[in-house]
């Protein structure tokens, strides 16, 4: 029953992942064939200095908005995990943005974060705040994309909503009894038993994060103002598609793949042994 699905996993994703790794090697302009280089394409990635740029974007982007994400996540499955009146309109409030596609989502960011009309702003300057020109302002386009991103955590929230359901509740009960405060019961229960789920949300964000600043780098933006906003999947599609150097191109995604994945074990070293486990 899983061959269809293994069969286009290959097709689409493993086949062309492979193709791509060759191209990187390769002087390759979609229209002659490819002819061999060897490591030159690596070196004229790494003496680009838009490389470094975009890489310090990247990570800039990863380390602002996956914890912002995962908090918001975090803070509302707890608020919202008791059923009430209203409860489940506010869970669909919550989920709503992730439904949305990218691409309508990212224009309608576009207009809240217009300096002139945008109801931000306006919202900003009614009490007395600065109303900064967000996205044409190369010290807060990359905020705004984060601000952007923070709202989308539907998934994340109805994981962390499953696994604060699953805690059960004799154990906080019984910590009641022993006088246990409420943060308490959160920082010694709660916490180290949603441990995986965080874990699993943590490197699902960093890999999400690492691609989806795409849409909004290129529609909001264009990577400025002055490279501000310039990320590596933005990078890897001017190389590739605007200047037809697909070699360079799958490079950077090489080095990007290869990145989140040293990223990733670096996470999950760090933190596979918080919580709790079936021999402790």
């Amino acid at each position: 029953m899983l061959s269809p699905y293994l069969l286009g996993t290959l097709a689409l994703v493993a086949l062309p992942a492979f193709l791509s790794f060759g191209l990187a090697f390769t002087l390759y302009d979609g229209l002659a064939a490819p002819v061999w280089r060897g490591l030159q394409n690596f070196s004229e990635v790494f003496a680009d200095p838009l490389f470094g740029t975009a890489v310090r974007n990247s990570l800039t982007f990863i380390l602002l908005a996956v914890p912002l994400r995962l908090l918001g996540a975090l803070a509302l499955a707890l608020l919202l995990r008791q059923r009430h009146r209203g409860t489940g309109l506010y869970r669909a409030a919550v989920y709503l943005p992730t439904v949305i596609p990218d691409v309508a989502y990212a224009l309608a960011w576009l207009w809240i974060f217009n300096p002139i009309y945008g109801p931000l702003n306006l919202l900003l300057g009614a009490v007395g705040l600065p109303a900064p020109a967000w996205l044409a302002q190369s010290n807060t386009a990359l905020p705004a994309i984060v601000i952007m991103s923070a709202f989308q955590i539907g998934e994340g929230f109805v994981v962390l909503l499953a696994g604060l359901q699953d805690i059960p509740q004799d154990y906080h009960q019984s910590a009641a009894l022993d006088g246990a405060s409420r943060w308490q019961c959160f920082r010694f229960i709660t916490l180290p038993l949603l441990a995986p789920w965080l874990l699993l949300l943590t490197l699902r964000d960093i890999i999400l994060s690492a691609q989806s600043t795409f849409t909004p780098a290129y529609l909001m933006t264009g990577g400025g103002p002055y490279y501000a906003t310039l990320v590596v999947p933005l990078l890897v599609y001017e190389e590739a598609f605007d200047r037809f150097r697909f070699g360079q191109g799958a490079v950077l995604m090489l080095l990007l793949f290869v990145c989140v994945g040293l990223l990733l074990l670096l996470v999950y070293l760090t933190v596979r042994r918080w919580g709790y486990g079936d021999d402790r």
